[in-house]
This record gives structure tokens, C-alpha cells and sequence, in this order.
């Protein structure tokens, strides 16, 4: 479920797509490559992964998302970019798994509702996905920027034309929203979802029974041209969590926060000012969170001449401010932010004209009045009059259609699932859920939040399918010649 980069990934790989090491690939870790050398004729799916990813280091805590990594972006983590990845892609169709893709809207997940003229954090190059290089791909599409750096919607164009070069359109069923998920062990026939039979007579294509459709059910509905919902049921054997974490918009859980000039979402703010909602206005904006989104925030109004009121927790020489993380040369827009953070904070006499920031402050409420009460970290209180509150700290899944919303699954059981605090506790090597069987989950749902580390997740979940599938295939195999229907 979710067909951002997580599921476009592991349908590629599902789909019969395997990575071999390259004829005359040398990885610079020498001890990584004589690992390669023992099993240079296998591909990396049939391969042992905790071995190979035994003694590696990289920015995920997942081992075969780091180990994925690094074949493909060699020594990327120490800056050099001139070592080519050590991995080939090869077809075989043999090894295809049947499988759907179920997502909100077209491929691309949550990247094409994003702002198209940003700059993704990432570069362009470690936004791509296996099989076609995004540079070869903006070439072709005559993107003429000098920038390493990609905007969402260059992104979002890359991730569909993938779909469709890559031939995995018929498994992707867009404009489907997922409204239950739950265990179940009734026979597929019971259901009398047209939707159903329709793929369970496709899946029997490729299977000689229905066994396996029997561990969970799906219901949902398509959402037609006309607005109209198509409702579907479908059996799996196999669920896989994809959906990314941009569902639900983190509170502050403060009175009055459904004000109706409270606002959780950049793009309705980008919306209010095109339409010119601000102009003229003197009152200033008042903007939460000190991560990326919050400054593309201040930058939109500063760009529009709306005045800014900052306010944050952190301290300002806080080292795990997202910003003291990024080169000045490749980031230049979000450094130029977190100066005026830093010498444009309140002061004793007065607050500056365009932008203000509140470091270690935090918001006690919003009143009726467009008033809304701070306070610092000693205790004092500020009232400002505002003309809009955006409150951008974060986001978390909304997984409303699991049982608990899958509370069960995350580190901690009694609290939300959160890509940073409390992610889904997985086996690292299957990615399969620790405390529910046949229950996979990838990328920033189990702490994977950049695109180069997600395609570890596909890796692992692909190789232990493939494995299960091989053994259920001998058991069946022996069974038949020991005569046993």
C-alpha cells in the first residue's frame, strides 16, 4: 500500500528486475568486494544480505538499506562521486511475484502534491530509482538547470515516466484509498466484490491455488472521474506498509488550534498568498517549527514581503538543528534562513520589522481574537496579534484503516507510529513486521526517510518473498511425488 518510491521500488524489483555485480566492478570497500567475489554468478536477492551487510556504517540504522546503499552510491557518504555503482540490473521474467500497488493518486505518492518549485534536500541524483539514471532522464526531458538539486515536480515526472518505461503500470491501481486491513480466513469466494474476482482470476494465472490469498483483507474504494466511489475487496497473502509518513500533520495539541487561521500545511499557505489574502497586511504571520518545511515557510513570505514571526524550541546552537547538517554551498536558501534565525532573534526592546525569531519559545494558545500567547523557556508570556499560524513540525503515517492504527507494531505499542520516535519494529534482514507475520513495512515508516535508503527495504522484502516462495514451491513439489493431494 502506497505507490510513492517505496512501492515503485519493490514493484521493480517484484517484477522480475535483479541486481547482479557488475563483470568488472571493484567496490572500494576491499573486504565488501571479496564478500561480492564469492558469489559473483548469484544475484544479490540470493545472496545471504546480514552477511554481506556485516561491518558496514552508513546514516540508516538498517543494515541492508545501508549495504543497498553503498553498491549503489559507493563511498557517497564521504563525498566522492566519481566511483560508479558496482551493480547491473537484468530481467527475469521467471521471477516475477504477482502483486498490486494501491495508491491515492498517480505514481509518485506524496511527491506530486508537493511544491512544484522547491528544491528537494536531496540531490537529484540519489532521488533516482534503480535502472535509469535521473540525469540521463532529465537529459532527455530537456531540464535546463545547473543545480544538482531537483524540484518536487521534476521528481514526480521522473517517478511516473519510471512506471511506465519499466513496464510496471499493470500492476498499480491509482485512485485507490485503503479503509481496512485485517487478518482474515475466509475463502476468497465468499466475497461478492466484482473487484475481487477480477484480480483473484488474473492472480490464478500465475498460481495453481488460492492458499496463499487467505492471510489478510483489503477493502477501499476507487474513486472514478466523476467523483464517484467504486468500493473493492481483495485477499493477500503478503501486506506491505508503503505509504510513507505525510498523511497527518503533527499537532501542537494547544487550545485553540482549530482556529480557522490555524493552518497545518505549507501548500495552503502558498494557496492563500497566489490568491493574495496578504497583501497589504501588517499583522505577521506566526510560523511553528524549526525543521525544512518551516523555512520554506519563511521563505515564501519573505519573498512576498509578509512579515514573520518565528518560534521554535530549539536553541539556537542546538547541533541537531537540521541546518548545522547542511553544506552552505548546496543549501544556500535554507542558511540564508537560519541566519536571520540566529541574528534576527527577540530581543528586550522590540521585534525587527520583516522576521523575528523566537528560539526557545513554544505556543500556549491561539484565541478567537488572532491573538495567539507564547512562552519562553523561563516561564514569561507574549501575546502578538497574527494574521495567519502555520504550524509545520512534522508529520506522522496515518495508518487509521489498521487495528490501533497500528500502534501494536511501532517500538513502543501504547504510542503512534513515528518515523524518528517510534517506527515499526521490523526484522532488519526481511523487513517483515516483528509482532505480525506476512506484515511488511519500508522506508520512512521504519526510519528510511531518504530515497536512497528506502531501496535497502525493497531489497530485503523481494529476497524473503523469493525465499518463501521457493520453499513453499519444494514442499509443494515433494508433496506431490510422495503422492499427497
Amino acid at each position: 500500500m502506497g505507490n510513492g518510491p517505496s512501492g515503485i521500488c519493490l514493484s521493480y524489483m517484484l517484477s522480475g528486475y535483479r541486481p547482479y555485480l557488475c563483470p568488472d566492478a571493484v567496490h572500494p570497500n576491499s573486504i565488501l568486494q571479496s564478500k561480492l567475489e564469492e558469489a559473483r554468478h548469484l544475484s544479490i536477492p540470493e545472496q545471504d544480505l546480514e552477511y554481506l551487510s556485516e561491518g558496514l556504517e552508513g546514516r540508516s540504522s538498517n543494515p541492508v538499506a545501508v549495504l543497498f546503499d553503498t553498491l549503489l552510491h559507493p563511498n557517497a557518504d564521504f563525498g566522492y562521486d566519481d566511483y560508479p555503482t558496482v551493480l547491473q540490473w537484468k530481467l527475469e521474467s521467471e521471477h516475477y511475484i504477482p502483486h498490486l500497488v494501491l495508491g491515492k493518486g498517480p505514481p509518485g505518492g506524496a511527491w506530486n502534491d508537493m511544491e512544484e518549485s522547491m528544491l528537494t534536500l536531496s540531490l537529484g541524483d540519489w532521488m533516482e530509482l534503480p535502472g535509469l539514471k535521473f540525469k540521463d532522464w532529465t537529459l532527455c526531458n530537456r531540464r535546463n538547470s545547473k543545480n544538482d538539486r531537483a524540484t518536487p515536480a521534476e521528481v514526480a515526472s521522473y517517478y511516473k515516466h519510471y512506471v511506465k518505461l519499466m513496464g510496471l503500470k499493470r500492476n498499480f491501481i491509482d485512485n485507490s484509498y485503503v479503509t481496512y486491513v485485517a487478518k482474515t480466513y475466509r475463502e476468497p469466494e465468499e466475497s461478492a466484490c466484482e473487484e475481487t474476482t477480477r484480480i483473484l482470476s488474473e492472480q490464478a494465472q500465475h498460481k495453481q491455488n488460492h492458499d496463499y490469498l487467505k492471510n489478510w483483507e483489503i477493502q477501499g474504494y476507487r474513486r472514478a472521474a466523476d467523483g464517484s466511489r467504486e468500493p473493492f475487496c481483495l485477499f493477500a497473502e503478503t501486506v506491505v506498509l508503503a505509504t510513507g509518513t505525510f498523511d497527518a500533520p503533527a499537532r501542537l495539541e494547544v487550545n485553540g488550534e482549530d482556529l480557522p487561521y490555524v493552518a497545518h500545511s505549507l501548500t495552503e499557505f502558498e494557496a492563500a498568498v497566489c490568491k493574495g489574502k496578504f497583501r497589504g497586511t501588517t499583522d505577521p504571520v506566526l510560523i511553528v517549527g524549526a525543521g525544512l518545511t518551516a523555512a520554506d515557510a519563511v521563505l515564501c513570505a519573505h519573498s512576498h514581503n509578509i512579515p514573520v514571526i518565528h518560534v521554535f524550541r530549539r536553541r539556537l546552537n542546538d547541533p541537531n538543528l537540521i541546518f548545522k547538517q547542511l553544506p552552505k554551498k548546496l543549501y544556500p536558501e535554507y542558511h540564508r534562513v537560519y541566519h536571520m534565525m540566529c541574528t534576527q532573534s527577540y530581543g528586550t526592546s522590540s521585534i525587527h520589522t520583516k522576521y523575528t525569531s523566537f528560539p526557545e519559545h513554544c505556543v500556549l494558545s491561539f484565541n478567537p481574537d488572532m491573538k495567539c500567547v507564547l512562552q519562553s523557556s523561563s516561564g514569561l508570556k507574549k501575546v502578538f496579534k497574527i494574521s495567519k499560524a502555520l504550524v509545520l513540525i512534522g508529520s506522522h503515517p496515518n495508518l487509521f484503516f489498521l487495528k490501533e492504527q497500528g500502534r501494536s507494531l511501532g517500538h513502543h505499542p501504547n504510542q503512534p507510529i513515528a518515523c524518528k520516535g517510534n517506527p515499526v519494529e521490523i526484522n532488519p534482514y526481511t523487513y517483515e513486521a516483528s509482532k505480525e507475520p506476512n506484515l511488511f513495512a519500508l522506508g520512512p515508516l521504519v526510519g528510511d526517510n531518504f530515497i536512497r535508503f528506502l531501496k535497502g527495504g525493497a531489497l530485503a522484502i523481494t529476497r524473503c518473498l523469493e525465499m518463501r516462495l521457493k520453499n513453499k514451491n519444494q514442499i509443494d513439489e515433494s508433496a506431490s511425488n510422495n503422492g499427497v493431494c
